[in-house]
């Protein structure tokens, strides 16, 4: 009795595992490879530091992606590009700021196919973005692991129409409590951790003499680690409004001034970058028993 066929296209079984027939013309599934050339590799990797002020802290992070790649697009950028059917610059983000917060250290990376002076693109990158998303550093990346090094970040939170004295007052509560419980919603709904944990430092500073208060107005700063669930910036604030009822009466300016690692000992944030300028940059390899043309 012969075996009947399965039909182009229609499933069948082998050895128990189901595997699709392909219709006349076309290649088994997996084999298929995108026309043309591979894209060219990539021979350096640059690391830049960049900010979201003014009215573009409320740039998504989704918005900055396509305002960065139209800025390396116009500023002809030789960058590397993935692999496959839809191919796209080769550019790592790391540990963005939450739409709606200010940040003077939002920190990527890319790979070029071909060799450039990174102050020189950073140049050309702030030429192409809006003013308010500038590149304020740029250096070849030497080490590995730029996001490993983002292990903490420093906060200044503006609240205005709060007296210094009631934000110290709370502020002193806030970290005398060994644990503050508040409350996010997540994707599964309302989710409840402890604030208090992750905050290194925090405390009520003096205005800045280039930005004066009109009325009153505490400005805190803050340093926070970064674990897992993420402690915002926001979540501190309801950890105040939670041990010492502070509620401002209008929503806080939040800046992110600084992200790196932390210094234990002195209780900064450090720079990520300044392993890349420290290390020496390495020749590139020469072939081995081969000696120089006569000319």
């Amino acid at each position: 009795m012969s075996r009947a066929r399965p039909a182009r296209g229609a499933p069948h079984s082998e050895g128990g595992v189901t595997r699709a027939v392909p219709h006349r013309g076309e290649e088994p599934l997996g084999k298929r490879q995108p026309e043309g050339p591979p894209p060219a590799p990539a021979v350096q990797r640059i690391r830049l530091r960049y900010t979201k002020r003014g009215r573009l802290r409320f740039t998504s992070h989704r918005d900055f992606q396509r305002a960065f790649e139209r800025a390396l697009r116009r500023s002809e950028v030789p960058m590397a590009y993935s692999a496959g059917f839809t191919p796209h610059p080769k550019v790592s983000y790391a540990n963005a700021a939450p739409t709606g917060t200010g940040s003077e250290a939002e920190y990527l990376e890319i790979a070029l196919t071909e060799h450039r002076d990174p102050a020189t693109l950073r140049d050309l990158l702030n030429e192409s973005l809006p003013s308010g998303l500038d590149v304020t550093d740029a250096v070849e990346a030497r080490t590995s692991g730029l996001a490993d090094r983002l292990t903490a970040s420093e906060w200044e939170l503006r609240l205005d129409k709060v007296a210094a004295e009631d934000a110290e007052r709370a502020v002193a509560l806030f970290l005398a409590a060994e644990t503050v419980d508040v409350q996010r919603r997540a994707k599964n709904g309302m989710r409840t951790f402890d604030a208090r944990a992750a905050v290194a430092r925090l405390q009520v500073v003096s205005p800045q003499p280039d930005r004066p208060v009109d009325g009153p107005c505490a400005i805190l700063r803050l340093v926070v680690r970064h674990v897992t669930p993420a402690v915002r910036p926001d979540d501190v604030l309801s950890g105040l409004r939670a041990v010492a009822d502070l509620a401002p009466p209008v929503p806080a300016a939040v800046t992110r001034l600084a992200q790196g690692l932390f210094d234990e000992e002195s209780g900064t944030v450090t720079d990520p970058l300044a392993l890349d300028r420290e290390a020496v940059p390495t020749a590139p390899p020469t072939a081995v028993g081969t000696s120089s043309p006569q000319l």
